[in-house]
């Protein structure tokens, strides 16, 4: 059982690994940690979702592993693969051995020829239990979902030519979504669950002093204010606090100490990232920087 003992406890471990959260995240995390269940944490792009695997693994002092997911994932990419080139180059050289067939075929799929994949290597970590983040979980196929499912309910996998691999150490799992699509019941039922919006004002205004503390405070001020009225705006993609961070950044390169149309014109591409709502900004140009330079 993790020493983690209060959701204070994991409110302090936020602020000292720079993630500016809240109570309601300080407790999803605590109550992964001390149920050992699966967290699931949905929200939009780019608003901090995996920095909670990240933030769950410090608290832990453990190791993090990552499945990232996408349309197409199978099962060997996720779980284990033989490594074919060596295994033929074995068989090669004992090509004029005496073992029968068998005996060769038994030398090639053992663990030397085994490459885990991230499921495989959060099951078999041999320390402690690491933090497994499986991330963008709605990107996978349904096929691949129902095959997660079993292996979450047991923690155990079966590989045809070694047996049965149970977890000694029963992995902590994240799982993240940005909702392309709804993910089954079945799921949601084995984990936890947080959703994390966009931020408000305020706590965009004290991610950008955590994390960019070079920034000049009227400049942030206004950045989030630009941020908070740009996402009120008809996008095809309202930008996330990955996007704030950016744009603060470049606007740091560029030594800027206030938006202007020309400013915000020349590095628009940091926090919109299509043709069209790059168009559309620049046609409410005007009322967004209203809103964002208050003097």
């Amino acid at each position: 059982m993790s020493g983690v003992r209060s959701v204070e406890e994991v409110e302090a471990l936020l602020t000292r690994s720079h993630y500016v959260g809240d109570r309601e995240i300080a407790t999803a995390i605590f109550l992964a940690i001390r149920l050992h269940r699966p967290l699931l944490v949905e929200g939009h792009a780019g608003v901090g979702k995996t920095e909670i695997a990240k933030t769950l693994a410090t608290a832990l002092n453990t190791q993090l592993i990552r499945l990232q997911c996408y349309e197409g994932l199978d099962v060997s990419t996720a779980l284990y693969e033989w490594n074919y080139a060596k295994q033929i180059l074995r068989i090669r050289m004992e090509e004029q051995s005496s073992q029968s067939a068998s005996e060769k075929e038994a030398l090639i799929f053992s663990e030397p020829y085994l490459m885990a994949r991230p499921l495989l290597q959060a099951l078999r970590h041999a320390s402690a239990s690491p933090v497994l983040l499986i991330d963008e979980i709605d990107r996978a196929d349904e096929e691949f979902e129902a095959f997660l499912l079993e292996v979450l309910a047991e923690y155990q996998v079966t590989i045809p030519e070694l047996g049965s691999i149970k977890a000694e150490h029963l992995p902590y799992v994240v799982l993240t979504s940005n909702r392309v699509r709804e993910l089954s019941d079945a799921l949601k039922r084995r984990c936890l669950y947080l959703w994390i919006d966009y931020p408000s004002f305020e706590k965009e205004l004290a991610i950008i002093r955590t994390r960019l503390p070079e920034t000049e405070e009227a400049l942030a001020g206004q950045i989030c204010r630009f941020m908070e009225a740009l996402r009120e705006t008809d996008l095809d993609k309202r930008p996330g606090v990955a996007e704030t961070l950016d744009w603060g950044r470049a606007l740091s390169e560029l030594n800027g100490t206030k938006l202007t149309p020309e400013v915000v014109r020349s590095t628009l591409g940091c926090v919109v990232k299509s043709k069209r709502d790059i168009e559309r900004v620049q046609g409410s140009l005007t009322e967004l920087l209203e809103r964002a330079v208050v003097e």
